[in-house]
């Protein structure tokens, strides 16, 4: 008996022992654990938590499915979310960081200065030019420039014309010219009379825009000449001429046009959108095809006020020296036009913006890898920045470089979808923000197992504003296609777990329920 106790104890004091030497060696030491982490053992590579694969607020400590039959997404240390970044911020390891070649910039006050591109064209000056239209009725006598394009000075003889009324006219006023000297000494009465005759036919060639040499010398000679001479009322280039020799030309016919191209005009057409920030007299350059090599310097002089309704554009006109008269008309011309109000304004970088389409995005930098989304409303761009109206404080700090690939690393356009939630965004379904599955009934035309598909032919589905249709969706796990068989009438749920792809969580005999 006593042999049997001992042996007995003996062998529960080693049991003892075993178990006390596994146990300290189990329990973990400062030094090893350090070293461990120094040197990066696999330990430290085990999963912190595991998170729902669809997204939604639901974690576990270990491994698991969720309804679907997926797998719950492990998280490491490194991607562990904090509660500050859990509303909407994202966090991006470091590592992935550097990979991406993130670059964040300030917000800054600046003078947003810039140039608007814009096309036009060439225009004569229209205070520079001159039509030669007599007053009288008359024939083409003589020419004295018969060339379109020919330049011309000022006074320079342009034609000579015969006119039988402007003969009359001049021995009228000769024969009054010519009573005033024989009556000079008469009576008061009869002098009179006779300069005012003489006066009167004087006016008449004057009206008829006779020159005052002309009349001069055929006052002084005492003979009527039969032709007149028309003279060029500037010095420029004749662009237009219908004159020809022995034609008959009527009171007002255009026989002639001049134009002095020393300066001309440049229209640019200016879009609608942009006309607000055209000022009259700034600064412009101008550019010619005909000669990439020089610019050309000019001021804006008139916005007119009119707009052409086929393309949305304003003229804005730009007076332009023209030395050496290589600008010509109806050549076509760039344009910079200096824009902007030169106040300081907030701007960004203009890569720093994200579109939506229906809203503007900045990715703001929190540090240690946190970004926040936050939604700015722009104003007027310039050459590298856009003015920031609301949503965004000077000094902080917004991502510049590699945001869109922050957009894929990090899923972000499924963290955008929660930033607006409650906020209704335009086109947005209600219906659809507040439900995560959708249910449908419908009858199942075909099903592929080895690729996991069902095609359905379902009614409207009221939650996705849908209507009936037939489409493929994916299953959760092979279980479910045991109950989908071609022919049968079925009621379904499903997801959408990545956009476009919509897969069947659960199946019900048709009629059990309704969709939403």
């Amino acid at each position: 008996m006593k042999t049997g106790a001992g042996i007995a104890a003996a062998t529960l004091a080693l049991t003892l022992a075993a178990g006390g030497g596994y146990w300290f060696g189990q329990r973990p030491q400062a030094g090893h654990a350090e070293g461990e982490a120094a040197q990066g053992t696999p330990a430290a590579d085990k999963p912190l938590y595991y998170r729902n694969p669809m997204g939604l607020p639901d974690t576990s400590p270990v491994p698991k499915k969720d309804p679907m039959g997926m797998d719950y997404i492990p998280v490491y240390a490194g991607e562990a979310e904090e509660p500050s970044t859990a509303a909407g911020a994202i966090r991006i390891s470091t590592e992935k960081i550097q990979k991406l070649g993130v670059r964040t910039e300030s917000a800054e006050l600046r003078s947003l200065d810039r140039s608007l591109r814009v096309a036009g064209r060439v225009e004569i000056d229209e205070r520079r030019s001159f039509t030669i239209s007599p007053k009288f009725e008359g024939y083409v006598e003589r020419l004295h420039v018969n060339v379109t394009g020919q330049p011309v000075a000022k006074g320079q003889p342009l034609f000579e014309a015969y006119s039988p009324e402007l003969v009359s006219a001049q021995r009228e006023y000769i024969i009054a010219a010519q009573g005033v000297e024989a009556l000079k000494d008469a009576g008061s009465e009869a002098q009179a009379g006779m300069r005012q005759l003489a006066e009167s036919s004087l006016s008449r060639l004057r009206n008829w825009d006779i020159p005052e040499d002309e009349i001069r010398a055929l006052a002084k000679s005492g003979a009527s000449r039969r032709t007149l001479g028309f003279r060029s009322p500037v010095t420029g280039i004749v662009i237009e001429k219908k004159a020809v020799q022995g034609m008959r030309f009527m009171p007002g016919e255009a026989l002639y046009q001049v134009a002095d191209l020393s300066s001309v005009w440049v229209l640019a057409d200016v879009f609608e959108q942009d006309i607000g920030q055209i000022r009259v007299g700034a600064p412009a350059r101008v550019r010619i095809d005909a000669y990439p090599d020089k610019v050309f310097e000019g001021r804006v002089s008139y916005v007119y006020p009119t707009l052409n309704a086929e393309n949305r554009t304003v003229p804005v006109r730009v007076d332009l020296p023209n030395p050496g008269q290589l600008l010509k008309p109806s050549m076509f011309a760039q344009l910079e036009l200096p824009v902007g109000s030169g106040r300081q304004v907030l701007t960004v970088s203009d890569s720093a913006l994200i579109d939506s389409g229906t809203r503007q995005i900045v990715l703001i930098a929190r540090g240690e890898g946190r970004f926040e989304p936050r939604e700015v409303r722009p104003g007027a761009r310039g050459a590298r920045h856009v003015e920031i109206l609301d949503g965004l404080k000077a000094g902080e700090q917004v991502v510049v470089s590699a945001n869109f690939l922050l957009d894929a690393e990090s899923n972000l356009k499924a963290v955008l979808s929660g930033f607006g939630a409650g906020q209704g965004s335009p086109g947005q379904n209600p219906a659809t923000s507040k439900v995560a599955g959708h249910k449908a009934e419908g009858t199942v035309d075909g099903v592929d197992a080895g690729e996991g598909t069902v095609t359905l032919s379902h009614g409207p589905v009221a939650s996705l504003n849908w209507p009936a249709m037939t489409m493929d969706f994916k299953v959760a796990n092979p279980s479910l296609l045991k109950t989908l068989k071609p022919g049968s009438k079925v009621g379904v749920e499903f997801v959408e777990r990545q956009p476009g792809e919509w897969v069947i969580t659960a199946v019900t005999p048709a009629g059990s329920h309704t969709g939403h």
